[in-house]
């Protein structure tokens, strides 16, 4: 059988409940003393190849990092939401806003200045 990545998550899934009080204690830790461990500071860089100008490597990071990334961004979000500290018209990093959201505002902007 192959181990692809559908059969890594699989597995994760049914670890969970054995693993979740060490990941917990791990992101714990990690927010506690302000750093994420040494042995998660490892990423795998991969180049991105084609046609444009700007080609750029991408960094995949481990599982551990991801997650605690994600929680951070959680917290800073609901903090910054819960003390009005983000522009109103910030599309970035609000939940049902997007540059669709942004270019459709800017295009109501440019109209009502056109009929005034």
């Amino acid at each position: 059988m192959h181990a692809g990545p559908s059969n890594h998550v699989s597995m994760l899934k049914e670890s969970l409940h054995i693993l979740f009080p060490y990941i917990t204690a791990m992101v714990n830790a990690s927010l506690r003393e302000g750093h994420v461990p040494v042995t998660q500071k490892h990423a795998i860089i991969t180049p991105l190849i084609n046609t444009s100008v700007l080609n750029r490597p991408v960094s995949n990071l481990t599982f551990m990092s991801k997650v605690i990334e994600r929680i951070v961004a959680d917290r800073l979000l609901r903090y910054l939401h819960e003390y009005d500290l983000l522009p109103h018209r910030q599309s970035a990093y609000r939940r049902h806003h997007s540059t669709e959201t942004a270019l459709l505002r800017v295009l109501s902007d440019i109209y009502a200045a056109v009929d005034k």
